[in-house]
């Protein structure tokens, strides 16, 4: 053999691996370039939401206990600070979550009481999260009508009360509520609801995204829209999301340097976001730690929602 082909001998075994080495360089370059497009960080920044003013009147409608923490606990917070008046009405009193009564009561089968008592403990925990949001208590409403059957409710308006499910009543059974003993129908539902609209005048209403997958959400925020806009209000109404399915929000647990990204199922809608400072971020984090019986069970999904900033779309 040459020296020629014992000098070029080496090299010819090396590049196929070198060749190798450089696919598998080039695969690992474009999965990273592939998983930061999905974390946003190579998408284009969202338009920057216009900030609550003193003369608005902020009005969240929460389908449960907890949402108007996840979905807005920064933009009251802002709101708040710019003196604007805000409040929170609440659909019901997250009552029919059996994972976390199993958790708090410690049976594997919780009784209809203690599905009642869940939604008691729910409402001191959202008062309290409100509290830390600053929203005064005579503005801090619930309704109390049956979790998870929002949706099943405005199907029938004029049908006879619904039975809960869960809770075993018909009625409103919280001593506490804007009406205690309104039937479960559809139709008290929208009079209850709209007594609180006419009653607030808000200029501006926070409601729930029809995207959204948990049915009493996209339902309520049908509902608002469907009342604000029969009155002729002349109210913003900006939507927001919680339940955008198991991949969102992305990643799971505390992230509160990271922004919250629009979901897919929901990219058409016109998104803006509302940048928070660490104050506020700090202070929606201590408004969610409130929710002590939901953190139980599911704290890395909640904790996802304590971000940089918030997501709204006015609605079309």
């Amino acid at each position: 053999m040459s020296l020629a082909a014992i000098s070029t001998a080496p090299c010819a075994r090396l590049a196929p691996k070198l060749g190798a080495i450089a696919t598998l360089a080039a695969l690992s370059a474009l999965v990273l370039l592939t998983a930061r497009a999905a974390n946003g960080r190579t998408t284009a920044p969202l338009p920057q939401m216009a900030p609550p003013r003193s003369t608005d009147r902020v009005l969240v409608i929460a389908p449960h206990p907890d949402d108007e923490t996840l979905c807005c606990g920064g933009y009251l917070q802002q709101a708040v600070a710019a003196g604007a008046t805000v409040g929170v009405v609440w659909i019901t009193a997250g009552d029919s979550f059996e994972i976390d009564a199993i958790v708090t009561e410690r049976t594997l089968r919780p009784k209809a009481s203690g599905l009642e008592q869940l939604g008691m403990r729910r409402i001191a925990e959202a008062h309290a999260a409100a509290d830390r949001l600053g929203v005064p208590r005579a503005q801090q409403i619930l309704l109390g009508f049956p979790d998870r059957d929002v949706h099943a409710l405005l199907l029938t308006p004029s049908a006879a009360p619904l039975r809960s499910r869960y809770t075993g009543v018909s009625a409103v059974p919280y001593a506490e509520a804007l009406h205690p003993g309104s039937p479960y129908t559809g139709s008290e539902l929208r009079r209850n609801l709209q007594e609180v609209i006419v009653r607030f005048a808000p200029t501006i209403v926070l409601a729930a995204a029809p995207q959204d997958r948990h049915p009493d959400h996209n339902a309520s925020g049908a509902l608002a829209v469907e009342l604000l806009r029969a009155s002729a209000s002349k109210a913003r109404i900006y939507y927001w999301i919680v339940h955008a399915g198991h991949e969102w929000p992305a990643p799971r647990g505390l992230h509160r340097e990271r922004p919250l990204l629009p979901p897919k199922i929901a990219r058409d809608l016109s998104w803006q976001r509302l940048p928070l400072s660490d104050a506020q971020v700090a202070g929606k984090l201590a408004a969610l730690n409130e929710h002590h019986t939901q953190l139980r069970v599911m704290s890395r999904f909640l904790d996802a929602f304590v971000r940089n900033d918030e997501i709204f779309a006015p609605a079309p």
